[in-house]
C-alpha cells in the first residue's frame, strides 16, 4: 500500500508522549510532544519538534528555557486537555488541565509535580526543518521516579501511547 506523503509521521506511532512545557513573564503553557530526541551525550541535549506559530513553542522561545516531562498513562485525560486547549488564552495551562507544577530545581521552568521523569533544558538551539523548529535543549538538570532505574520498570510505569487524531480520541493506555 502506498503511503500519502502527509501521513508518513504516522508510521512511527505509537509514541510515547512527552509534555513540554514553558513559562515567560507569568504565562504557564505545555503541550504534549511526539517529535523528540536525544541529540548529544556530552553536553546531555534533546531535541523537540514544534510549529513555531504556536502558543508553548513561543514561550519556549521568549524563555529560552523548557522542561520535558514522562506522565502515566493513569493521566491521559489531562494530556488530552493540553492537546486540545491552546495556551494563548489561558493563563495557566497545566493548571487548567489538572497538572500541578512548581518551578524547576535549576532553571525557571515549569516542571510537574506528578511526572514520572522531568528534563529542564536551557535552549542552545533553534534550527528549521520545513514548516517545524527543532528547539535543542542542554540538559541542565533531569530526574525521575523510583520506576526508573537505567531503564523503565514496566511493573511501574505503565506508559501512555498516542496514535494519532481518531475519531477526537488522542491518548491511550498501553495495551
Amino acid at each position: 500500500m502506498r503511503v500519502d506523503s502527509s501521513l508518513i509521521h504516522r508510521l512511527f506511532y505509537p509514541q510515547v508522549p512527552l509534555v513540554m512545557a514553558a513559562q515567560h513573564r507569568g504565562r504557564v503553557s505545555a503541550m504534549p510532544v511526539v517529535s523528540y530526541l536525544s541529540v548529544s551525550e556530552k553536553p546531555p541535549m534533546v531535541g523537540v519538534g514544534c510549529m513555531p506559530t504556536g502558543f508553548t513553542c513561543t514561550l519556549a522561545l521568549k524563555a529560552r528555557a523548557f522542561s520535558l516531562s514522562v506522565l502515566d498513562r493513569s493521566q491521559s485525560d489531562a494530556m488530552a486537555k493540553l492537546a486540545s486547549a491552546s495556551g494563548a488564552k489561558i493563563k495557566d495551562k497545566l493548571s487548567e488541565a489538572g497538572l500541578p507544577h512548581s518551578i524547576g530545581r535549576r532553571w525557571k521552568v515549569p516542571v510537574l509535580k506528578d511526572a514520572l521523569a522531568t528534563i529542564e533544558c536551557r535552549l542552545a538551539a533553534t534550527p528549521r526543518f520545513g514548516d517545524h523548529l527543532v528547539l535543542v535543549g542542554e540538559v541542565v538538570a533531569a530526574r525521575a521516579s523510583d520506576a526508573f532505574s537505567n531503564s523503565w520498570d514496566f511493573n511501574r510505569y505503565r506508559p501512555m501511547l498516542y496514535t494519532g487524531w481518531r475519531d477526537g480520541l488522542t491518548f491511550y493506555g498501553s495495551p
